[in-house]
């Protein structure tokens, strides 16, 4: 499970890191300048300040034009990173420039420190192509600005013979650093018909501003599907009317990107309240776009029309199979179904599980909505995938729940619902819904549905939660949305993991008591839409997508090392034809 090509692509996270303060790049750049000129004045080698000139003028060239020269092709950089690019390329010149020298001698510096000027150059390129613009023509002024200025520098202190020969090594290293872009961008290419280093363009842009450029990549993967999405549409005479929907699509993949704020999204189309529980979905149904959430609004919005309504709901009951347990309640001919695996982990069921459930039950009911209440995180895994021993403990757990409902008495029914903000941020936890609560009443028995605006449940916190819930009703399940505008780099901030659970008690006694008080008579009536033309990532997209990825840096390493080993051999012949 720990294993599999989805959690891989999760780990990639720890390559992420955020850019120092600029103003610290550049004291460090200074200092190294410093250190080297006093170094050099105490040796006595007839460099004068080669550590200004050579290193940190150059750096500070490239720091202050580099954000001016991307801008003008319409991208961005910021200057914290234009900093650490400088920092880290003047970082690399003095080891590979300095460090021979003091084993064989000041002669070889004049000709080391053109090779590194040409490295820098490349590794420039490398970076901005991959943090800025793909395009590799818009970012070769930017990458050229710290080789130039030492050349220029260069040119004043060393030998008239530098010049052309520096200049070959920068059309040598840059030649060497367009060779080894292709070869990262091939696999995307050949398996995806994409860019990859667009996409990563797109996604620091996301990190940075909130850009959903990256919709436009998945929109290139992604495939059209047809998704039921079943509703229970509950009507009042006093009090608000409540819409309980179960799309069967992924919340995801991250921020505002894609379906990430699905939940948001639907609760304010529609003029009842409404609760959008987490369906059968793994990541395999991202939506590409949120302009796709308009295609199921509107599905929704068509399977409500001409629906009979019945006033009779079942007790709810609770059954188990193994490890899975079910709250079910009939409305009218129409089953709710609120799964959970809590204290074991609860994560994505996939889309074919959900359908096999709602199949057979509609051999009993009319229409069948089955949750995954996702509240119950304790590592980042898989899906649960068709055919597991997970699985089929869905599915038989299911079966017990159609049994134990349709024998039921139908009695009157009253309902009541809450909503209720929350202090808590994204970065907390918590989407921009909050918690919300609807409380059926039938005969005489009470049933609690809270649901949280987050991505799953750390450990332990639903049963706290539960047990804050049962002080007012006779049964009760807490759920998430799974919505993923509380992931914008890893996957993992579930409802608990930063706000601790006594603190999400109060609200969420506070939305379950308002909807107790809120109980008045009501209808209902059930529907399950066919969402049709959704486009989703598609089938299996996200695991191709990791495994492709996790060969790349399989061999970018190795590749790197004899691309570069061959553009320094290549230094040493163009250095002896030209001696």
């Amino acid at each position: 499970m720990e294993s599999s090509p989805d959690v891989r692509f999760e780990r990639l996270t720890r390559y992420l890191f955020s850019a120092p303060s600029w103003p610290r790049s550049l004291l460090l750049i200074i200092l190294l300048g410093v250190v080297i000129d006093i170094a050099a004045y105490r040796a006595g080698n007839g460099f004068f300040l080669v550590g200004t000139l050579g290193f940190t003028v150059p750096a500070l060239v490239a720091f202050l034009l580099t954000v001016p020269l991307v801008e003008v092709f319409g991208r961005q950089i910021t200057y914290n990173r234009s900093g650490l690019l400088a920092l880290a390329c003047t970082v690399l010149m003095v080891i590979l420039s300095l460090s021979p020298v003091l084993v064989f001698g000041r002669e070889l510096f004049p000709a080391l420190y053109a090779g590194v000027l040409g490295l820098a150059t490349g590794i420039r390129l490398l970076v901005l192509v991959a943090v800025a613009d793909y395009r590799i023509t818009r970012m070769a002024a930017p990458a050229l600005l710290q080789g130039v200025t030492g050349i220029a520098v260069g040119a004043w202190i060393f030998t008239p013979g530098f010049v052309p020969y520096a200049i070959l090594l920068q059309v040598v290293f840059g030649l060497v650093f367009v060779l080894l872009i292709g070869l990262i961008e091939r696999p995307l290419k050949r398996a995806f018909q994409v860019s990859g280093l667009n996409f990563l363009n797109a996604f620091i842009a996301h990190l940075t501003d909130g850009s959903k450029s990256m919709e436009a990549f998945f929109r290139d993967i992604g495939e059209e599907v047809c998704v039921q999405q079943a509703s229970l549409f509950f009507s009042r005479d006093s009090g608000e009317d409540v819409l309980f929907t179960v799309p069967n699509v992924h919340p995801g993949p991250m921020g505002d990107v894609g379906g990430g704020n699905l939940p948001r999204v639907l609760h304010d189309t529609f003029a009842a309240e409404t609760l959008v529980a987490h369906g059968c979905a793994t990541h395999d149904f991202n939506l590409v776009s949120e302009s796709e959430i308009e295609t199921i609004a509107r599905a929704i919005e068509a399977s409500g029309e001409g629906i009979s309504f019945a006033d009779t709901a079942s007790r709810p009951v609770r059954v188990a199979s193994g490890s899975v347990s079910i709250l079910c309640q009939r409305f009218g001919d129409a089953l709710l179904m609120v799964s959970t695996r809590s204290p074991e982990r609860t994560e994505d069921l996939d889309y074919s599980i959900g359908m096999v459930i709602m199949a057979e039950g509609r051999c009993f009911f009319s229409e069948v909505a089955f949750v995954d209440a996702h509240n119950c995180m304790t590592s980042v895994g898989s899906p649960v995938l068709p055919a597991t021993r997970i699985a089929m403990e869905y599915i038989d757990a299911a079966r017990e729940g159609f049994s134990a409902a349709r024998d039921l008495p139908a009695e009157p029914l009253a309902v009541g619902v809450s909503h209720v903000r929350v202090p808590f941020t994204r970065e907390q936890g918590f989407g921009s819904l909050g918690v919300q609560a609807l409380v059926t009443d039938a005969g005489g028995k009470r049933a609690a549905y809270v649901l949280v605006d987050g991505n799953n449940m750390a450990p332990g916190v639903r049963e706290r939660l539960l047990e804050v819930v049962l002080g007012y009703v006779d049964e009760a399940e807490i759920m998430t949305t799974d919505t993923h505008t509380v992931n914008t780099i890893s996957g993992k901030n579930p409802v608990g993991y930063v706000v601790p659970v006594d603190a999400i008690a109060p609200y969420i006694e506070q939305v379950v008591r308002e909807a107790v008080a809120d109980i008045a008579p009501a209808r209902v009536g059930a529907a399950t839409a066919s969402c049709e033309g959704v486009v989703v990532f598609g089938s299996q997209r996200v695991s191709q997508l990791a495994s492709t990825v996790n060969a790349m840096l399989a061999f970018i390493g190795p590749i790197s090392l004899i691309i570069l080993l061959l553009a320094f051999l290549l230094s040493v012949f163009a250095y002896l034809l030209l001696q």
